[in-house]
């Protein structure tokens, strides 16, 4: 297949379909860490609650009226926000929108409020930058310090392990995900395959060159060295329950069936706090830092006059 099979590899790589090397040695990965997402100081930040849309507009009106401190937000900038937003329904991609638009219009207001003097960094505009300096300048965030961290990695030590790592071969039939009647077809022949290596265990690489519709049939069907993240959803979830040995039965994937034989299987193993002390410090400030944005958001609507939008917070500063 031109595009490969999805099975962990790309051609030329050091393993999976299409590989013209050899299985590279099983090799320690690196640890298996959820990637941290950060919050950037923009000009748009991160929504200050989930409640339902509810604008304030009549039946007749497209547009709603809307002004924050007087200043009116117009049609044509909720026009051209709305495509930011993308939605289920109009109503609730232009409640997004408009409640984007307040709460940059409020952080106009303060920045001008205060007079701040920018110094625009490398990739800013004028307005992203006075964003920052005010958050910077307003948004206290506590430091996580080093006990919290290692509070957290002692309760989620089962989460820092690192990353389990299979040496894989396969047979791909291969069918279209939509053709039933291919797959029942090539699901039987899976079968068929399957009796064949339990006869006969060391045919898997003949069968593998007749029979794959994989690139990795050059290699007897081996697809290297395969990790999570590899391979497509599907099939990922069912090769990592795998032990080591020829799989009892076919596995499916949009590809097709897969005829796999697990040739050695690496569990992760645990990893010490200092592997992953850093990665624990930066996840734990990024939800402060998230948690005392939404705060100092909700008192700057606390404390404005936001007309034809309901936003909590509206009525009082909920953060005392």
């Amino acid at each position: 297949m031109a595009s490969g099979c999805g099975c962990g590899g790309g051609n030329g790589g050091s393993g999976g379909c299409g590989s013209s090397a050899k299985a590279a040695p099983m090799t320690a990965s690196v640890a298996e860490v959820e990637p941290v997402q950060y919050a950037p100081a923009q000009a748009a930040p991160v929504a200050v609650d989930e409640a339902p849309a509810e604008l304030i507009a009549s039946s007749e009106q497209e547009w709603p009226i809307i002004s924050v401190n007087g200043v009116s937000i117009t049609p044509q900038t909720m026009a051209q926000e709305l495509q930011y937003h993308p939605a289920g329904s109009r109503e609730e991609a232009l409640y997004q929108a408009a409640r984007a638009l307040v709460i940059r219009e409020l952080l106009q207001q303060r920045i001008a409020e205060l007079g701040l003097s920018l110094q625009v960094g490398a990739g800013e505009n004028e307005e992203e930058a006075a964003t920052r300096l005010l958050l910077e300048q307003e948004v206290q965030v506590p430091h996580c310090d080093e006990a919290t961290c290692l509070r957290y990695y002692d309760s989620n030590r089962a989460r820092f392990h690192s990353a389990p790592l299979l040496a894989v071969r396969h047979i791909l039939l291969e069918c279209a995900p939509d053709d039933a009647e291919a797959r029942s077809l090539a699901h039987v022949q899976a079968e068929l395959l399957l009796e064949r290596l339990d006869q006969f265990p060391g045919s898997f690489a003949e069968l593998a060159q007749k029979y794959s519709a994989c690139p990795s049939k050059e290699q007897g069907g081996s697809l290297g060295q395969i990790s999570k993240g590899q391979t497509v959803p599907e099939l990922e979830r069912q090769l990592f329950a795998l032990p080591a040995g020829l799989c009892s039965k076919p596995l499916e994937s949009r590809y097709g069936w897969h005829v796999i034989s697990v040739d050695q299987r690496i569990d992760g193993q645990p990893l010490p706090y200092e592997a992953v002390a850093t990665a624990i410090r930066t996840q734990l400030q990024q939800g402060v830092w998230q948690k005392a944005l939404v705060q100092y958001l909700q008192t700057l609507i606390g404390a404005a006059d936001i007309r034809g939008i309901r936003l909590q917070g509206a009525d009082s500063p909920l953060v005392q």
